[in-house]
């Protein structure tokens, strides 16, 4: 748990408040980061139920941090954590990044062509940081996706070469900042365009997941190989 804000993403970052606010902890910015033990034993418990069931799950990694933070604590704690990765093989682990730059020097030895359940993402907000799926995109991975949350501008600049997801969300929480729907208009015909599934997941409020629908549909695409799963 914690991190260092690098944009105008990270404002109202809500990891930053729940753990502050609820937790009582001071794990950001110079402040000590904190690795919890529950979630280990937990992913355990997940990939034994999947592989019983023949369901794969899908597993957000590092909610409360940023993956390829290069932080001495995230740096101990990473090479033990790709162990728990490549062993929990029956789920298919998400890694959401705002340090894309940082990726390649940190992904374990045997990476290679990248490991069938593991997407890698990073978190685009506008225009100014399109630039980070530059760095994305150059990696190996099964499923490359851009987290375009919270959308704070347009992304017309954005090139989804090689990027196989792309999720649309306005900011929620208290101190919310708007959002003008076009943005979510043009970047889900630029997905069309590009092959790219998209995911509108909410638009901007005060609570999490309000207002779903884009112009008064529901549309929650997922990436199936190079395929396009509509759900």
């Amino acid at each position: 748990m914690g991190c260092r804000r690098v944009s105008s993403g990270c404002q109202n970052c809500y990891a930053e408040r729940l753990t502050r606010e609820r937790m009582g902890l001071n794990v950001w910015g110079n402040g000590p980061r904190q690795v919890t033990k529950a979630p280990w034993r937990n992913v355990l418990k997940w990939n034994r139920e999947a592989k019983e069931s023949g369901e794969r799950r899908r597993v957000f990694c590092g909610s409360l941090c940023d993956f390829f933070e290069d932080y001495p604590t995230c740096n101990e704690a990473r090479p033990k954590a790709w162990d728990v990765i490549r062993n929990c093989n029956s789920l298919d682990w998400q890694l959401l990044t705002k340090r894309p730059e940082n990726i390649i020097r940190m992904l374990p030895m045997d990476w290679r062509d990248g490991w069938s359940h593991v997407w890698l993402g990073t978190s685009i907000e506008n225009n100014d940081y399109a630039w980070r799926a530059d760095y994305l995109r150059v990696v190996p991975a099964a499923i490359r996706f851009v987290s375009y949350e919270p959308a704070l501008g347009p992304l017309s600049e954005l090139d989804l070469t090689g990027i196989d997801w792309l999720i649309y969300g306005g900011e929620s929480g208290p101190g919310y900042r708007t959002e003008n729907k076009q943005w979510a208009r043009d970047i889900m015909a630029k997905c069309q365009a590009n092959g790219t599934a998209f995911f509108h997941k909410q638009s901007a409020g005060y609570r999490t997941e309000l207002g779903i629908e884009l112009d008064g549909r529901v549309i929650h695409e997922m990436p199936h190989g190079k395929e396009l799963a509509r759900i």
